[in-house]
């Protein structure tokens, strides 16, 4: 069983990537339950007082989740996951104080030894302006205060954990200009990356039209 995971902040397209490989490659879909933490709305409007209790609420949900994997489902053989069990570290890092971090940390300490490794990680990188963009279209209500310097934070987070990243291979998709509904031959492209064999720890797919263009047109 290949248990692939893709990952990226906020807007980068983690779910609508996640379904259409797992729709290709005939594979089991996990999704994160965002939309059952109760916190989240909250915490948008007041990230100091809220974090804490999103945070844990995340990682205890994740993690339910994560145990659901070690039980292989004989009628799948891929599956594929938006979001990779760590994340939630990534975002505790920037939103929790010194103490609520301690605290946070006891508590994954405890339960990440149990969480199983993906076999291929897909990260989507993309810049601010895209992910703004992105979210904006997507419309969550509860979206509407996010500020851009917090959108900036959770990217360099994301780019700092992923330079550092070794645990299983590591593809890097450059998303600016990439959208998977409207270049479906992307798809097949990422697939080739996922089972090349020999495969090269850390690959980086870059985006199909060039993110800069010298001659201005």
């Amino acid at each position: 069983m290949s248990y692939i995971a893709i990952e990226g902040p906020i807007g980068a397209g983690k779910t609508t990537l996640a379904e259409l490989l797992a729709e290709r490659l005939g594979g089991k879909l996990v999704l994160e339950e965002f939309e059952e933490n109760p916190f989240l709305p909250q915490f948008y409007q007041d990230q100091q007082r809220n974090a804490f209790q999103t945070q844990l609420f995340f990682l205890l949900s994740r993690f339910r989740q994560q145990l659901d994997l070690e039980q292989r489902d004989l009628f799948y053989e891929n599956v594929v996951s938006d979001y990779l069990f760590i994340k939630d570290r990534i975002f505790a890092s920037i939103t929790l104080n010194d103490e609520e971090l301690a605290l946070y940390e006891e508590v994954e300490r405890s339960l990440v030894r149990r969480v199983p490794e993906p076999d291929v990680v897909i990260y989507l990188q993309a810049s601010i302006p895209v992910l703004m963009a992105n979210i904006q279209k997507r419309g969550r209500p509860y979206e509407v205060n996010l500020k851009e310097e917090y959108l900036a934070a959770v990217a360099d987070a994301y780019n700092d954990y992923f330079f550092h990243y070794r645990q299983s291979r590591l593809i890097v998709v450059d998303a600016n200009r990439l959208d998977y509904l409207t270049q479906p031959e992307e798809i097949d492209r990422l697939l080739l990356a996922i089972y090349r064999d020999p495969a090269p720890p850390v690959e980086y797919l870059a985006s199909p039209v060039p993110i800069f263009n010298p001659e201005g047109d």
